[in-house]
């Protein structure tokens, strides 16, 4: 069950949007206590993270954690799986890469590097459970988000000239066509689950010579990458009102994947530009 304090502070969030306000501001006040950053600081260390794991290495009452813990999700610097009963604690760079985005240009250069480490830090983080989860907040609809994850008029715009193209049904085959005409399908490359406007998943796509040729990846990499087992991707929609709550956990992966590390630099990118695409109508050049 939710603290009342995170509760509280989900609905300050909707309605601090529609007040025109930034939510960045729990962010800032999130980062200034030294206790919330020692838990940052042991989530960058070892990712994926219970709550009893957490008591257990800071020297910090259980309570007291938890309390933390549900102001960090709030403000976003961190995101939870739940697996059973058991519930998993993941740093979050959403909010750090919309701080540097914002502010960056405005900052002395000193303090502009301590951004960018940190944004690499949760970006980046090494992982014992080797998958990647990222929460954002967008201002729109459960139908429209999912209609930005599923049709090619959106997907292109901010999956830089990608489109994504299928039924979208559970079992189907979906087709990615990149922004020079080339077609990548496979078998393999499936949608796992489909539940309109709550939840999406699919299996990671196929890394073709085409592919790498488009991207300028080496054979070599390449290769390595397509010896992986194939990777799923989950999209979680909440409505919470104005806003919608989009979770993304991209996981099934080995220890020491050069795909992990791949998508863990990509998808907060993308999923910044599908965020402005929503929000403003367009997505930056570049």
């Amino acid at each position: 069950m939710q603290p009342n304090g995170c509760l509280s502070l989900t609905c300050s969030r909707a309605a601090a949007y529609q007040r025109g306000e930034s939510p960045l501001d729990d962010v800032f006040r999130a980062l200034a206590d030294p206790g919330r950053r020692r838990l940052l600081d042991s989530l960058n260390e070892r990712n994926g993270q219970t709550l009893r794991e957490l008591t257990d290495c800071l020297d910090m009452a259980r309570q007291s954690v938890s309390k933390h813990l549900a102001i960090l999700e709030e403000a976003n610097l961190v995101t939870t799986v739940r697996r059973g009963r058991e519930k998993y604690h993941y740093l979050n760079a959403a909010p750090i890469s919309e701080i540097a985005q914002r502010w960056i240009g405005q900052y002395h250069q000193q303090r502009v590097d301590a951004l960018s480490d940190l944004k690499r830090a949760l970006e980046g983080t090494a992982m014992d459970k080797p998958q990647f989860v990222y929460t954002t907040y967008i201002r729109t609809s459960p139908k429209q988000l999912w209609q930005a994850l599923t049709e090619p008029a959106f997907t292109t715009r901010y999956w830089g000239g990608m489109a994504l193209e299928s039924d979208w049904q559970t079992g189907s085959v979906f087709t990615v066509t990149l922004a020079d005409g080339t077609r990548i399908a496979d078998p393999d490359q499936v949608v796992v689950e489909a539940d309109p406007y709550r939840r999406l998943a699919y299996t990671w796509h196929t890394f073709t010579p085409e592919w790498a040729a488009h991207y300028k990846f080496s054979e070599e990499d390449r290769a390595a990458w397509a010896s992986e087992p194939r990777s799923t991707v989950t999209f979680d929609i909440e409505d919470q009102g104005s806003l919608c709550k989009l979770t993304v956990l991209h996981g099934g992966f080995e220890a020491g994947s050069g795909v992990l590390a791949g998508i863990t630099e990509g998808w907060p990118r993308v999923m910044a530009d599908l965020k402005t695409l929503l929000e403003t109508g367009d997505v930056p050049a570049g």
